[in-house]
């Protein structure tokens, strides 16, 4: 089978390409790497089941031969990307979304949305079930995410009921692991370079915020369960286990053996007090949960930015000898 993946050069695009390829299908990727890496994709330029287009997909889109699949991954993803890029990240949940489904619906494809547990907003229900609507600041800084992909969530069922177009729609939650930006600005690999460099870990608030971290590996199993299910409306993908700010902080900084410290600073506008997905359908629909405890996905997560620092640091002692 032959799928096309936009934003496959970013984090959670290019682990989902290596999940398709592994499972012996042909991977079109598309990206125009405003916030995706060359660099996470360049195992995947020699495989001859993968094609790899540099492309914006608010453009319209053109793809010679069929297609099985449409999986719409392409966006900022981060505050701190949607935050400098705002009329992009609108711009890729309406127009790229409107785009994408055009050509599933032109291929007679199964299209997936990437939509995210910020749909939510800052809820006040907890935890957050399918059903919730949401709480969401249309006009505030975050909005320009959350709105983009509740508005990609409504294109993509307009589609699904008026065009018949098999649609799948995955409320993504906090998911961190190796090929995050080390400047994503996500608290994971804040405080994982922050402790690796031995300077403070950066909170906001007072630390007792929550957030629920799934592993990538689990999170990509979740998304491939979806994608070939019979499952049409939103469901929740994320780790119900659920953590404070600085429960995290603390973990991060037992394993990496550092001694910095903390250091605290304002709360962010809007910024979710709490975040935990209920994932009773998930369990009953995909018969998927996560397997990846937190402390064991931080190792693994720890040890790519260790590579990646080193790698870094190994490049500029090169540069200064040069």
């Amino acid at each position: 089978m032959r799928f096309l993946i936009t934003g496959v050069a970013g984090f959670l695009g290019s682990h989902l390409a290596d999940r398709m390829l592994a499972e012996g299908q042909e991977v079109v990727g598309l990206d125009n790497f405003i916030t995706g890496s060359p660099d996470n994709i360049s195992h995947l330029l020699g495989n001859e089941r993968f094609t790899f287009c540099r492309y914006d997909v608010t453009e319209f889109i053109y793809v010679a031969g069929d297609l099985d699949g449409v999986l719409h991954f392409a966006s900022p993803a981060s505050p701190i990307d949607y935050l400098q890029l705002p009329i992009q990240t609108l711009k890729v949940g309406s127009l790229g979304t409107h785009k994408a489904l055009g050509l599933a619906k032109a291929k007679g494809a199964r299209f997936l949305l990437a939509s995210t547990s910020e749909v939510y907003g800052d809820p006040a229900v907890h935890p957050q079930p399918e059903s919730y609507w949401g709480n969401v600041n249309p006009v505030g800084p975050r909005g320009v995410y959350d709105e983009a992909k509740r508005f990609a969530e409504a294109l993509a069922m307009a589609y699904h009921r008026y065009h018949g177009v098999d649609t799948r729609i995955a409320r993504i939650f906090n998911t961190y692991g190796p090929r995050m930006r080390r400047d994503d600005g996500r608290v994971v690999s804040n405080f994982i370079v922050q402790a690796l460099q031995g300077d403070p870990l950066t909170v906001y608030g007072d630390g007792s915020q929550t957030r629920s971290f799934c592993y990538v590996d689990d999170l990509i199993e979740g998304i491939y369960r979806l994608f070939t299910s019979d499952h049409v409306e939103p469901l929740n993908i994320g780790n119900p286990s659920e953590f404070t700010i600085s429960e995290l902080a603390e973990l991060v900084l037992d394993l990496t053996g550092s001694t910095a410290g903390v250091d605290y600073r304002p709360l962010p506008e809007d910024d979710p007090k709490v975040r935990q997905p209920d994932i009773s359908l998930a369990r009953r629909t995909l018969g998927w949960e996560p397997q990846v405890d937190l402390r064991e996905g931080l190792k693994r997560t720890i040890e790519y930015f260790r590579a990646v620092l080193a790698k870094g640091a190994s490049q500029t002692r090169g540069q200064a000898t040069s």
